[in-house]
């Protein structure tokens, strides 16, 4: 769904269970009948092969004598609970967005690569403190049998597989939790390999063979897992889009249509999308509908142009609110005060009747305010340019006595009355 609500000088813009929740998720609101099919069938293919290894290797491990095999089988079972927790999070992370979660609940995707990139982390560890148990009780083990090498074998070659095809969807869906799905079965695939040079090893009586594999591919799946956690706890923190997505939001907003200039341009990452917000300077006495429709224009066409970008907050600045110009004065100015002392110092100058202001537009420019006066039309009469100068000066000694920084004075006649 889609969420928006705009006000002035502000622009905001948009922001089934199991199977279909889970397509939803990873592949978007608006994907294809196509994309979903491949998420379907990937996470389908992924839990089916991860099944039938996870007990294969058990069953083989078990009585051909081999420990790593056995172990492996386990291991092949963490990929079942990743694929459990993908599920979970995509019953969930679909729902729509509420008063708590304005946003959405695209931030349990985050989560979940985190904690994918903290299992990553601890298998690598228990590859690890495996190899070093190992490397205590050398010989003391029963012998291998060959049927241990054709199922690791079989394994590697099937998880080798499972990772390429599961990395193909993810890129299409875009979704990190998918990436770091996929890596889990490439660490499983390594793991794999281990085991076969480990068994092969033992067969053919380099019993530290297993031992060596095992601590390379530990410390690699544990690289692996800590590059998904910081990625992750980044996108936790607000960890803003690369420069090249920056600069290219940066250039779609300079090329809108009245948008004069740009500053406090920042982005932050939810999931595999981003959120925007930016202050954009546009000309200083435009109206507030014109002003609100420049904002809605920049934030149509960043959306279009970069379809990573969620949602955008657009600030519409009359002038480089960088450098404070605002005095004092001008800040504690209350409008509906200053307005009725307008209406009453009006009346004064020049009558009530034809001459009573019709609309009074004030504009906070460079520290102090500039008044536009607009008289009603006044049919059969034509006053003198010089009646409405005096009229002005008039004005301007008042507010000086009153101590307001009205400076500048516009003063204009509508000429028909429809």
């Amino acid at each position: 769904m889609s969420l928006g609500h705009n006000h002035a000088g502000h622009a905001h813009g948009a922001h089934g269970h199991g199977s279909a929740a889970l397509i939803d998720a990873l592949t978007g609101e608006h994907a294809s009948a196509a994309s979903n099919r491949l998420v379907r069938r990937s996470v389908n293919v992924s839990m089916g092969v991860n099944i039938i290894l996870s007990i294969l290797q058990v069953i083989v491990g078990w009585f051909a004598n081999s420990h790593s095999l056995l172990v492996d089988g386990f291991h092949s079972l963490s990929d079942l609970l990743s694929d459990v927790l993908v599920l979970f999070v995509a019953r969930h992370s679909v729902r729509a967005a509420d008063d708590n979660h304005p946003y959405g609940h695209a931030r349990l995707e985050t989560l979940a690569t985190l904690i994918l990139g903290l299992m990553l982390v601890g298998i690598g560890g228990a590859f690890l403190y495996s190899a070093g148990e190992k490397a205590m009780h050398l010989g003391e083990g029963p012998p291998v049998g060959m049927t241990a090498l054709y199922v690791a074998l079989l394994a590697l070659a099937m998880k080798e597989w499972l990772f390429r095809y599961m990395l193909r969807a993810a890129e299409k869906a875009k979704s990190a939790m998918l990436v770091a799905n996929a890596w889990h079965s490439r660490s499983d695939a390594a793991s794999s390999l281990v085991v076969a040079i480990g068994i092969g090893g033992s067969l053919l009586g380099f019993i530290y063979a297993d031992l060596l594999a095992a601590a390379i591919v530990g410390a690699l799946i544990i690289k692996m897992g800590w590059q998904f956690s910081r990625d992750a706890l980044e996108e936790l923190v607000d960890h803003g889009a690369d420069a090249a997505q920056i600069e290219e939001i940066r250039t779609v907003i300079k090329q809108t249509p009245g948008v004069h200039d740009l500053h406090d341009l920042r982005t932050r990452r939810m999931a595999d999308r981003i959120l925007v917000d930016a202050h954009v300077r546009v000309a200083p006495r435009i109206s507030v509908s014109e002003g609100h429709r420049v904002a809605e224009q920049v934030r149509l066409r960043v959306r279009a142009a970069c379809p990573e970008v969620l949602d955008m907050l657009v600030h519409i600045d009359p002038e480089d609110d960088l450098v404070p110009a605002e005095s004092v004065a001008t800040g504690d100015i209350n409008r509906d005060a200053l307005e009725r002392w307008l209406n009453t110092e009006a009346a004064r100058v020049w009558g009530h009747g034809p001459w009573a202001p019709e609309r009074i537009q004030l504009h906070y420019l460079n520290g102090q305010v500039e008044v536009e006066v607009m008289l009603p039309p006044m049919p059969g009469i034509d006053p003198e340019p010089v009646v409405i100068e005096h009229g002005i000066r008039d004005l301007q000694q008042a507010a000086q006595q009153a101590g307001l920084p009205l400076l500048s004075w516009t003063v204009y006649r509508r000429l028909t009355a429809d």
